[in-house]
């Protein structure tokens, strides 16, 4: 079982998936929601994940079309990277906090990376997508 929350504490999840895959997103919009060199996702099955607390405090963000990005509205905590279409979803790594250890085994949309921003050359990169 994985917990995690958002920088204030006021919104609470869990997943009992192990993610299906762990890895780091260079596009613009993840830099922006993250405000770093990538935004970092373990990618689960929606079904694996449950709000516990505090659904009056999420916010949600229409990235593009299809794309959900939620977050809360209180401190601003990047939570979700949700794909309309699809049957997973992406949870910020860096709000985890607790669960059983995850390994990064991808790295997407580094043709549009920061330049001031790395590239791991030990994880499988895709120029695009993944999917």
């Amino acid at each position: 079982m994985f917990q995690g929350s958002c920088l204030c504490g006021a919104v609470k999840y869990e997943f009992d998936a192990a993610p299906e895959y762990t890895g780091h997103c260079h596009c613009a919009m993840c830099r922006k929601a993250h405000g770093a060199a990538f935004g970092t996702y373990a990618i689960i099955p929606k079904e694996s994940f449950r709000f516990t607390g505090g659904l009056d405090s999420i916010a949600e963000y229409c990235s593009s079309p299809g794309i959900v990005r939620t977050f809360c509205r209180h401190c601003g905590s990047t939570l979700q990277f949700i794909r309309e279409d699809r049957g997973d979803l992406g949870v910020t790594v860096g709000t985890i906090d607790s669960g059983p250890e995850l390994e990064l085994n991808f790295q997407v949309w580094t043709s549009v990376r920061a330049d001031w921003g790395r590239i791991d050359d030990d994880l499988p990169s895709y120029e695009t997508d993944l999917w």
